[in-house]
């Protein structure tokens, strides 16, 4: 098996690393369009060798598209246009429905198998890159019906290789789901940072102050601003409700201490306690 990973960043970086290392790939081709990024994945052995796109696609055998969304979506047209009946193609965007969408069309969509993996960290580029980051991690399939079983096959080995659990989803109910329990928490640690960095041009040690429960809220307000624009922009109408009813609930909370209504605060509390249920 040779892989070409096309974006030499966290995710694909990460993908590169585990799969040679636990027998799953022979070797790793890289393409990025960064000619730092290349270099540095050829020199830390995140890829045997960087290719162009032609090449990649001429001589993988599974290729893995982890470039930001709102490029995803033309690098994998690109890709299906070069590719022929035995090679396999896969994404790894955190926005589904859209990129879904293009594909629909291409007379090679069945070897096109939409993957999200759970999994990441704040940090970007391939010197970002780390083992084992998605062991034990969801990663959602999508629209499987409109892939081959060959290449289904090949994918579900693949993310077995990396320890991960597999979900099948819709991909338009994948992008519901993703703005909930992803997108909107990165909208509120950047929402955080700013606030916190407008007082800290007042007040010096504020930053002295911060504690766990702030880093690690805050930690997501790291992310990558081109990543991160592309998905709000491509997930645009679901973040928008979910932020609606984000802003609704800061308003009970903010109502509710305006007026010293401890009960209220104490409800609002006792109900988001709730999520221990979920997340233990």
């Amino acid at each position: 098996m040779k892989i070409g990973v096309i974006g030499l960043g966290l995710i694909g970086g990460s993908m590169a690393v585990d799969l040679r290392r636990r027998g799953f790939a022979e070797s790793v081709a890289g393409v990025d369009n960064d000619p730092l990024h290349a270099e540095v994945a050829r020199n830390i052995g995140l890829v045997d060798e960087v290719l162009s796109l032609d090449e990649c696609c001429s001589t993988c055998d599974l290729i893995i598209v982890a470039v930001p969304a709102d490029a995803a979506c033309g690098v994998l047209s690109s890709v299906l246009d070069r590719i022929g009946d035995h090679q396999t193609v896969i994404d790894v965007c955190s926005t589904k429905e859209a990129i879904c969408r293009v594909a629909t069309a291409h007379s090679r969509r069945s070897r096109y198998v939409p993957t999200h993996p759970m999994a990441g960290t704040e940090y970007s580029g391939p010197w970002a890159a780390k083992e084992n980051m998605f062991d034990g991690n969801a990663v959602i399939l999508c629209d499987i019906e409109h892939s081959a079983e060959d290449a289904v096959a090949v994918v579900e080995r693949l993310y077995d290789t990396l320890n991960m659990r597999s979900i099948h989803m819709h991909s338009a109910a994948h992008d519901v789901h993703v703005a909930h329990v992803s997108h909107i928490s990165h909208i509120s640690s950047f929402a955080l940072a700013l606030t916190v960095l407008d007082k800290e041009r007042d007040e010096k040690h504020i930053f002295d102050l911060a504690s766990g429960g702030f880093a690690s809220t805050v930690r997501l307000a790291k992310s990558n601003k081109d990543m991160w624009r592309a998905i709000f922009t491509q997930n645009q109408e679901n973040i928008l409700t979910v932020l609606d009813n984000y802003i609704e609930k800061l308003h009970l909370f903010r109502t509710a201490i305006a007026e010293s209504d401890n009960e209220s605060v104490e409800g609002l509390i006792t109900e988001a306690n709730k999520i221990k249920r979920i997340l233990k």
